[in-house]
């Protein structure tokens, strides 16, 4: 790959996750502490990425893959993102802020994918180049997140205006970016392709059955961090809460790099087992912690993030890939995404907003929160859907090739050897 496309596509992945970053983390601070939403707005609001999530397959399949180049779909996506972020961050009743947010929403959701396609189509070697042009989407999550808490605009419209001039000044860039003309033009639709219904045979496998549903199911606990740990941080006193939960990204950085050599020693039972029991153990830590002497507890249940997302989902993603065929390895990674990121997360937003509301105690504006209690509830979710993996999940299958071998097909399943 050329530099100057490479650096491209790194300032592209730098902006893509700057502007999630921005908005997403500081979100529920904002709307609990100054807006005094309840716990169920701030749970749906968090929520309308998941629905993003579930409605992207649509509009990447059927739009972006057939009639638009991928990069003026992008421009159009971000820079009316960035208008309708800049609209959500003036609303201040609930039902016009979630209109507009779920209209963000569907707007931003089908980006990940088309950034991550984009980048694909002008790589030789997408296994050696994209983790190096991927990490600096992580970068810029981790950037955004610490200028946001060093200048103290955690419970302000701020961040999500910041996150609307990032969009725009993206949608602008995309326009720069290699030219990506649909692979799709001509071919007929079929809503089993958008769906990856070609992929629910592998739910004839036990453990892959087992593997798809414990994604779900965790899903729905782990809402209760995206959404409210920011928060939970700054009711409790916690300074500039948002720059010290770019620890997580920093972890989730260091992680993926000793991926490949946890896989090769743990197999794919343990490398999950590991990632559900570290989200586990987080929502144990945010229940014994504080924000003065057991805040060390705070910080190592922020720190976890790098077992809890690289061990869990990164790992997901490569066994899925292990058990499908060639022929649905697309549509197997695109029902896991949707069973996760969509249905799941969706789940989890909802509870988790009831639970937050169900320990809440009002005097006047001010509004505090049996936190013990709220996370109590996740460790414990978390810890069933271990308990559940670990008994009826069979596969614990370690690679026998380094990863710059060639796999060799597994016959009896159709797909390779993890």
């Amino acid at each position: 790959m050329r530099y100057a496309i490479r650096l491209k596509l790194s300032v592209m992945m730098f902006l893509q996750y700057a502007v999630w970053g921005a908005w997403y983390v500081t979100l529920g601070t904002w709307l609990g502490q100054t807006l005094h939403f309840s716990g169920q707005q701030i749970g749906l609001a968090a929520g309308t990425t998941a629905i993003g999530a579930i409605v992207s397959p649509f509009i990447v399949g059927m739009i972006a893959d057939r009639f638009f180049a991928t990069e003026r779909m992008l421009f159009v996506l971000h820079v009316a993102g960035g208008a309708l972020l800049f609209a959500a961050s003036t609303r201040v009743q609930f039902a016009p802020f979630y209109i507009v947010l779920l209209a963000y929403a569907l707007c931003y959701m089908p980006t990940l994918a088309l950034t991550n396609s984009l980048s694909f189509r002008q790589m030789k070697d997408p296994g050696a180049e994209f983790g190096g042009i991927r990490v600096l989407g992580t970068a810029g999550w981790i950037v955004v997140g610490l200028v946001i808490g060093t200048l103290g605009l955690e419970s302000t419209a701020i961040p999500m205006r910041i996150a609307a001039v990032l969009s725009v000044l993206l949608g602008c860039f995309c326009l720069v970016l290699p030219h990506t003309p649909p692979l799709g033009r001509g071919t007929k639709v079929r809503a089993r392709d958008i769906l990856g219904l070609d992929a629910i045979k592998l739910f004839a496998d036990r453990s892959f059955a087992t593997f798809a549903i414990s994604s779900f199911l965790i899903c729905i606990p782990l809402q209760f961090y995206y959404a409210f740990t920011n928060p939970f941080l700054n009711e409790i006193g916690v300074h500039n809460a948002a720059g010290k939960m770019t620890m997580g990204q920093m972890s989730e950085v260091f992680f993926m790099m000793l991926i490949p050599w946890f896989f090769r020693r743990l197999g794919v039972k343990y490398m999950l087992v590991v990632g559900m029991l570290a989200w586990t153990l987080r929502y144990v830590l945010f229940a014994l912690g504080n924000g003065s002497s057991l805040v060390w507890m705070l910080y190592q249940g922020i720190l976890l993030h790098g077992i809890c997302y690289d061990f869990f989902f990164v790992t997901g993603q490569i066994y899925v890939d292990c058990r499908a065929q060639q022929n649905i390895r697309a549509a197997a990674q695109g029902m896991i995404t949707f069973l996760t990121y969509g249905v799941g997360m969706f789940i989890g937003a909802n509870l988790s907003g009831r639970v937050v509301d169900a320990y809440a105690a009002h005097n006047g504006e001010i509004v505090n929160h049996a936190w013990r209690s709220i996370w109590t509830v996740p460790a414990l979710s978390s810890l069933a859907v271990l308990v559940l993996f670990t008994l009826l999940f069979r596969d614990s299958s370690v690679p026998e090739q380094e990863t710059n071998e060639q796999p060799q097909p597994a016959m009896a399943r159709g797909g390779k050897e993890c």
